[in-house]
């Protein structure tokens, strides 16, 4: 469960079958995007399709969850790094997460248009949530001096989104990533 006002209390087992439906489908959807089916993750899942619409009356919505449950997971992870000892290191450690978390990330998301979603409610709240942990750690990074005080967040932002679908739709490897995200890093630092 997401902890989203709009869900009811579930029983045990209902909970442990979202929950497994969840983690096939951010894989299945992650790797096939809008060419996965449903279908593959009831099996995978071990589960029947009516389950999995019981608990996702459609594609979308399956796919609205996945994409709230990885916001909220990286948004976590962001929040537990505003602790960290070297501000500049956690900012920029995150960053190299979200850019290697992009392709599957995107991949969801373009499954999720395909099947008529479009993202809003839930999933820009969850989005959102993120964007504002990635602000705090940008704040600290840059109080630390690790970060040009004149750069706001949606420039970071622009710069994640951009260096994200470069090395996820060019399909670079990881040596041209690493060396982009230097160029990149080396633009922000303070």
């Amino acid at each position: 469960m997401t902890g989203r006002p709009s869900e009811r209390p579930q029983r045990a087992d209902a909970r442990t079958n979202r929950g497994r439906i969840l983690d096939v489908a951010e894989d299945v959807f992650g790797k096939g995007g809008e060419s996965a089916s449903t279908e593959e993750v009831a099996r995978l899942a071990g589960v029947g399709i009516a389950t999995v619409f019981r608990h996702f009356p459609t594609k979308a919505t399956l796919l609205e969850a996945v994409l709230v449950r990885r916001f909220d997971r990286l948004r976590e992870q962001a929040e537990a790094l505003l602790d960290a000892a070297d501000p500049g290191e956690a900012f920029f450690d995150f960053f190299r997460l979200l850019v290697a978390d992009a392709a599957t990330k995107i991949a969801i998301g373009e499954a999720l248009l395909d099947a008529g979603g479009d993202g809003d409610g839930d999933t820009a709240e969850a989005a959102n949530g993120l964007r504002r942990a990635v602000g705090g750690l940008l704040r600290q990074a840059q109080q630390s001096g690790a970060v040009r005080g004149d750069i706001e967040l949606p420039e970071v932002y622009a710069l994640l989104v951009g260096t994200s679908r470069a090395a996820a739709h060019a399909r670079l490897d990881e040596e041209i990533v690493a060396r982009m995200l230097v160029i990149v890093f080396d633009g922000l630092r303070g």
